[in-house]
């Protein structure tokens, strides 16, 4: 069964020292996203493993 649309919302999760990003999909629905995500990513400008935390996406 296909889900309601709107429950899925893209996010882009970025590191803030250098400006590289991922993006991904948040589920609006869930409490468990509520707030802002924060994930450990891998930031090849780095070449290490950071902290990446969501950030507005251009519309």
């Amino acid at each position: 069964m296909a889900s309601k649309k709107g429950s899925k919302e893209v996010v882009k999760l970025e590191n803030k020292e250098t400006g590289y990003f991922y993006t991904t999909t948040k589920n609006t629905r869930s409490e468990n996203t509520a707030g802002k995500m924060k994930f450990r990513k891998y930031d090849p400008k780095l070449r290490k493993h950071v902290v990446m935390t969501e950030a507005k996406m251009p519309h």
